[in-house]
């Protein structure tokens, strides 16, 4: 704990500028920021791993609410100023899902403790011809010991996080596997696409499973230019007052020890 906290500490200052102003570039220049995968910040190591929430390139799960950016006012059209509006899902890119999503009484996503959200992760890299991450194939992998695992599958190789097309064959975290990593003691699951879960899922037990114990889940997180190994995680939710989810800035900054 000694050595995460101090990590942590000297990264902080920093780190928590980047996140909070990262809602002033505006929509085109961030996807052009975008170009190649995730960029470093600031060159101290931080690497962006925000999906860029833009309706011509970021994916909508099947069903869920659209997203839709509008200038009320605009400079660029003589107006005295710019003034933006935005209409989303909770759910919408990078976001996290909180207890109450999926558990009657679970906490909301402003309740949410900030210590699973901010420490050491562990990028596992899964091969593109999986799509169901069960025990077998997590145990292929060295997850063990791992305080927090984010899975880099097929949607980062395809580039889905970063298309405005809904694919339903994503990779997703099977139920047994989510029971493993629970029972593990792991603070939070992390996977880049959309949901966790399987498209057309009976019942979501991998919701269920990992909110059941409190862990969050980080989806639609943006791995295209991630290495498999150890990283420094911050990921922080818009603080929503009494709601399940909400979009997140997640940065990574690879350990070097």
């Amino acid at each position: 704990m000694g050595t995460e906290k101090s990590s942590i500490r000297r990264g902080w200052t920093l780190a928590a500028v980047v996140v909070l102003g990262a809602v002033a570039c505006a929509p085109s220049q961030q996807a052009a920021s975008r170009v190649g995968g995730p960029v470093t910040l600031m060159s101290n190591g931080w690497i962006d791993a925000t999906a860029t929430l833009d309706p011509a390139t970021t994916p909508v799960y099947e069903g869920d609410a659209p997203m839709k950016f509008e200038f009320l006012k605009d400079m660029r059209k003589g107006d005295a100023l710019t003034l933006s509006a935005y209409s989303l899902g909770a759910h919408s890119g990078t976001h996290i899902d909180a207890p109450m999503h999926f558990v009657l009484g679970g906490a909301s996503i402003d309740r949410m403790p900030l210590q699973p959200l901010i420490g050491p992760a562990r990028v596992i890299d899964i091969p593109d011809g999986v799509q169901a991450i069960d025990v077998a194939e997590l145990n292929r992998h060295e997850w063990k010991g791992a305080q927090r695992v984010i899975f880099r599958t097929r949607s980062s190789l395809r580039g889905w996080m970063a298309s405005a097309n809904f694919h339903r064959d994503f990779a997703y975290i099977a139920p047994d596997a989510a029971q493993l990593l629970a029972d593990a003691g792991v603070q939070l699951v992390g996977i880049d696409y959309i949901s966790a879960e399987q498209f057309g899922a009976p019942a979501p037990m991998t919701h269920r499973i990992l909110l059941g114990k409190g862990i969050p889940i980080v989806e639609g997180l943006s791995l295209e230019g991630v290495s498999a190994g150890d990283y420094d995680l911050i990921v922080l939710p818009i603080k929503v007052g009494g709601h399940e989810g909400a979009p997140a800035r997640a940065i990574l900054r690879k350990r070097t020890r």
